[in-house]
C-alpha cells in the first residue's frame, strides 16, 4: 500500500523540492501541499493523507500548534515535523503535540523515505541532526541566533522599521522579514513587543 504524502510549508521552492525527492518513488504517493495551517485544515477536511510533513513556521500559526490541533481532529494521520531549526525545545514540542518524528529542510531521500516508512509503522523517526540535539543537555529554551539575526533583533529592539533595518545593513527588505519571522518562531513569540520581552529577559538586548 503506498503512502499518502501531503506537505505544509510557505515556501514553494521547498515544496518542490521535497516533491521532486518522493515523486518516482513507487511507496509514495503526492496528493498535495498547503503553504499555510488553514489552507491544510480545509484540504483535511475532504481528504487525509497517511502522512504530513509539517513545516514549523508557518505564516498564520505555528506548525507546533496545527501539529496539535491536527491530531485532535485526524488522530490517524501521522505528521513529521519539517524545519531549518534543530533546537531541541522546537523538537520536544512537536513531539509533546503528536508528531511521529522531525527532519530537518536539509534531510536527503533517504532520510524523508524513512521517515514516512517509519511514521506508517507507528515508530518515531529523528533525522541525525534533530536526535542529536534532543540527546544535549542544558537549556533547551535559549535559542541560537545567528550573527545578522543578532544585528536584525538589536534594529527591532531600537524601534527601527523593515525599510529602516534593511538600509541600515545593506540587506533587502524581504530578507528583514525573514530574519524577523525566523526570530519570532525562535523565540516563540507572537509579536514584536513578546520578541523584545523575551530577548531582553534572554539577555540579547542590554
Amino acid at each position: 500500500m503506498k503512502a499518502r504524502v501531503f506537505i505544509v510549508d510557505d515556501h514553494y521552492m521547498v515544496i518542490e523540492g521535497i516533491r521532486s525527492l518522493l515523486n518516482n518513488e513507487p511507496g509514495i504517493e503526492w496528493v498535495g501541499h498547503a503553504m499555510n495551517a488553514a489552507s491544510c485544515l480545509a484540504f483535511l477536511q475532504k481528504s487525509q493523507p497517511d502522512v504530513i510533513l509539517m513545516d514549523i513556521g508557518l505564516p498564520d500559526i505555528s506548525g507546533i500548534e496545527l501539529c496539535r490541533e491536527v491530531k485532535t481532529k485526524y488522530p490517524a494521520i501521522h505528521i513529521l515535523g519539517l524545519s531549518t531549526f534543530n533546537q531541541k525545545s522546537y523538537i520536544s514540542k512537536m513531539l509533546e503535540n503528536g508528531a511521529s518524528g522531525y527532519l530537518l529542510k536539509n534531510a536527503g531521500r533517504s532520510e524523508l523515505l524513512k521517515g514516512i516508512e517509519m511514521a506508517m509503522q507507528n515508530k518515531s523517526f529523528m533525522s541525525h541532526e534533530a536526535a542529536l540535539s534532543l540527546r544535549k543537555t542544558g537549556d533547551d529554551n535559549q535559542p541560537v541566533l545567528t550573527h545578522r539575526e543578532k544585528e536584525v533583533l538589536q534594529l527591532i529592539a531600537s524601534g527601527l522599521t523593515n525599510q529602516e533595518i534593511a538600509d541600515r545593513l545593506f540587506i533587502g527588505n524581504t530578507t528583514v522579514e525573514t530574519h524577523r519571522k525566523n526570530l519570532l518562531q525562535k523565540f516563540g513569540a507572537r509579536n514584536v513587543a513578546a520578541l523584545v520581552n523575551l530577548a531582553t529577559k534572554n539577555g540579547f538586548i542590554v
